[in-house]
């Protein structure tokens, strides 16, 4: 099949959002994020060397992948998208390019990604990767510095508390951002999609670039709108964004407003990630859980209009899937 016609069959999907930030679970020294726990490290402007030792600690000895697979599998879910790499620059799989990551940093010393990969294939699941391009607080050159004057979740785009004076994001997309690219759409099977965030300082040759790396690389991978400079395959929506509308078969008729700007997908793809509580990555109190009642709405309505829903899940420190985020997850009809 297609891997856009199965895009538009899948309909339901698992995010999950893991890493360092996930053994602070969104405290830090007496204090608690705003709202994103796995901005804790801008939110509360940790150095990198006091944020580098928390992959001292990282040895999740209950992390099965699995176990996300069947769980996913269970729920109806036909694809599983992991953050390889978030904003904190840390890459939860073995990059030759940078050792910050979960198996050269990390007492666990174990490739989650490739866990992951060999778990969606057992389970019949596709697997897609989230990836940030842009900002990387580990980088001295990481992107966002042109962007402070914009509301983020922490307290800069970019790493300002570390690295001051000039910056030029073309020297971390060379040294880092595409390396990493290419690492992950080389060595981990066929990936379904790449999922990429917040274009904040990429310039349009770099989205090209990216771009046609994954298609050179991976063919059939679909590239997200947040890629930047509108470079994509399919278009993702807002941050827990549903709308109201969208007239997927002819395009013509867009409500701008419930989809956040983007332009149509030139194939009719559209996603939806959403949360189930207010945060992505993993909070200790934020129990603002959605009801069951509530995500089943939301995903009866967004498959109506041919939206799917990518719903993310939150691993604690230990690589567990919290309790109250499973029952909801096998609540969901």
């Amino acid at each position: 099949m297609d891997n856009k016609e199965w895009f538009k069959q899948a309909k339901f999907g698992m995010m999950i959002h893991w890493g360092l930030y996930s053994l602070l679970g969104g405290e830090y020294k007496g204090g608690k994020v705003r709202d994103y726990a796995e901005w804790i490290q801008s939110y509360f402007q940790i150095p990198v060397r006091e944020y580098e030792a928390l992959a001292e600690a990282f040895n999740p000895i209950y992390f099965d992948a699995e176990e996300y697979a069947k769980t996913a599998r269970d729920c109806g879910m036909k694809y599983i998208v992991l953050t390889s790499k978030h904003h904190d620059g840390f890459a939860m799989y073995r990059s030759e390019c940078d050792k910050f990551n979960v198996y050269d940093a990390t007492p666990f010393h174990r490739d989650v990604l490739e866990e992951f990969a060999f778990a969606c294939k057992k389970y019949d699941l596709k697997l897609g990767i989230y990836y940030s391009q842009d900002l990387d607080w580990h980088h001295p050159h990481g992107g966002g510095y042109n962007s402070n004057h914009i509301y983020n979740s922490g307290t800069t785009w970019d790493n300002s508390w570390d690295f001051k004076g000039e910056k030029d994001y073309t020297v971390c997309f060379e040294e880092k951002i595409l390396p990493q690219i290419r690492e992950i759409m080389t060595g981990y099977g066929d990936l379904c999609l790449a999922w990429f965030d917040v274009p904040m300082t990429i310039e349009p040759y770099q989205s090209e670039l990216i771009y046609n790396t994954v298609k050179e690389l991976q063919p059939d991978c679909l590239v997200n709108s947040r890629l930047g400079n509108g470079k994509y395959d399919y278009v993702s929506l807002g941050d827990n964004e549903i709308p109201s509308k969208i007239d997927l078969p002819e395009n013509k008729t867009v409500d701008y407003r419930d989809i956040g700007g983007f332009k149509p997908s030139p194939y009719n793809l559209y996603e939806s990630a959403c949360t189930l509580n207010d945060t992505w990555g993993f909070s200790y109190y934020d129990h603002n859980w959605k009801s069951a009642k509530t995500l089943s709405q939301n995903k009866a309505h967004l498959n109506s209009l041919g939206i799917n829903y990518l719903l993310n899940v939150g691993p604690d420190p230990m690589g567990r899937i919290p309790a109250d985020a499973k029952t909801l997850l096998e609540s969901i009809r």
